[in-house]
């Protein structure tokens, strides 16, 4: 097993660079190149302004050099041994230094103190979605398949074969009309996470003065109330999938030979079905699991996008439709990074799930 993680710890190098120069290329062959829009934004300035901030660009960025240059200076500030570089784009001496992800182009601040500001919110969205996800779909898909044939498996199952086939955008959009329009019931607010009226939730317990915490009494209400239809968005179409996967999974294998020995040894249905089954059925589960992490760091574009969710998704689309090279790539390389690192956890997994498995 460590020789087999020692591998592929050394295969994500490769990947990771394969990936990054995928993206990169696209973003550089696009039509006017990765600098278009910043050589359009100014489009007020006087002729000595604009070649004065072609040449910042150019200096600071590369942006005159070869494709092939500018990648491999990007290479260069990400990783900790190189050539340092500074604030103007002049190279040092070479090095152990410190990996710098840049600045954005759009925004004219360092990447990572966007991703710093939109990664809590993400994982606030996330920390909510997915144990109400997997703790109600495993549940739901265990006793649907223990029951089955019966009104409570046929009423579930047609559920969610309803919600997996509505799409999520459909879905924000009508609980925005029904749930938070003023000419419905407005139970909820249609944007952000946050309120001027959060200070008239006065009736939480307070501990301490706000001066100390820092916090307005009936804040957490307030974020809550606004994280009600977000929830509801990125909850229900994962947990129709997974309850349909986690059904398959257990009817597999209570028909089992060893479900029919456990039972024959005195065994009780309740732990033949949650020791034994169960157990043996993590395997599809464990798979599925690979997609959280990235998507905990990535969050759901749509989402943040109908509820103006400023998040790591929100993030992503911003920058690519600004063509801002430095976020895109930082946030390709860290989704990568923790896609590979998922799957090498779901192989790990596999093996202390199921100890038929082994990669030696």
């Amino acid at each position: 097993m460590i020789n087999y993680i020692i591998r592929r710890l050394l295969l994500m190098l490769p990947t990771l660079a394969g990936i990054t120069v995928l993206v990169f290329s696209v973003m550089a062959l696009a039509p006017g190149g990765i600098g278009a829009n910043l050589m359009t934004s100014g489009g007020d300035m006087r002729p000595e302004e604009r070649k004065a901030m072609v040449e910042y660009l150019n200096r600071r960025y590369g942006l005159d050099q070869p494709m092939t240059t500018q990648y491999l200076r990007w290479l260069n500030n990400i990783m900790p041994i190189g050539f340092a570089t500074g604030p103007d784009g002049a190279r040092g001496e070479f090095g152990f230094k410190t990996p710098d992800l840049g600045s954005s182009f759009v925004k004219n601040r360092p990447v990572l103190d966007l991703v710093a500001e939109a990664l809590p919110i993400t994982l606030l969205l996330n920390a909510l979605t997915v144990p109400l996800v997997f703790v109600g779909s495993i549940l739901m898909g265990v006793y649907t398949a223990r029951f089955r044939g019966g009104a409570l498996d046929v009423s579930i199952g047609t559920v969610n074969l309803a919600l997996w086939s509505v799409p999520t955008i459909w879905m924000g959009v009508v609980l925005i009309g029904f749930l938070a329009s003023e000419e419905y019931l407005k139970w909820f607010p249609t944007s952000g996470l946050s309120s001027l009226r959060s200070d008239t939730w006065n009736f939480l317990p307070t501990f301490g003065t706000p001066a100390e915490l820092g916090y307005q009494r009936g804040y957490l209400l307030d974020l809550l109330w606004h994280l009600v239809l977000p929830v509801i968005c990125l909850t229900y179409s994962g947990f129709a999938f997974l309850t349909k996967l986690t059904r398959a999974a257990v009817l597999e294998n209570l028909l089992s030979d060893y479900a029919r020995t456990a039972r024959a040894k005195g065994a009780s249905e309740r732990a033949v079905l949650w020791r034994h089954v169960f157990r043996n059925s993590l395997l599809p589960l464990i798979t599925v699991t690979a997609s959280i992490l990235p998507g905990l760091l990535v969050g759901s574009v749509i989402v943040e996008s109908i509820f103006s969710i400023d998040g790591m998704g929100r993030l992503a689309v911003e920058a690519v439709q600004m063509r801002d090279r430095e976020v895109v790539l930082s946030i390709t390389l860290i989704t990568g990074m923790l896609t590979l690192f998922s799957y090498l956890l779901v192989d790990i997994c596999y093996a202390l799930a199921d100890p038929r498995v082994s990669y030696e």
